[in-house]
């Protein structure tokens, strides 16, 4: 095996690593909520969430997908909501 200081610049790594391989919704202590009816479809959540947990689809919002959020909070920290009403709360998760 070459140790990574022997790796010339440039060189192609044969199988690089992706999120969507791996499902970490199991580390979850808090889950998010979304709350559809304040939700005015502004894509903040999507945006920000940095596990690709908030699905979209035809540019509208969809439900989380559960298999990848690890519960962070940021989707419900930047959404807007609809005249103050939150879109997304936290929630204690319950296993």
């Amino acid at each position: 095996m070459i140790g990574w200081k022997k790796i010339p610049p440039g060189m192609v790594i044969l199988e690089p690593g992706s999120a969507l391989k791996f499902k970490t919704g199991s580390w979850r202590a808090f889950k998010p909520r979304w709350i559809e009816e304040n939700c005015i479809q502004c894509l903040l959540c999507w945006l920000y969430c940095p596990d690709n947990a908030v699905k979209v689809k035809d540019g509208k919002r969809e439900d989380f997908d559960f298999d990848y959020c690890k519960g962070c909070g940021i989707c419900a920290l930047e959404c807007p909501g609809k005249k103050g009403n939150k879109a997304i709360v936290m929630e204690e998760e319950v296993k």
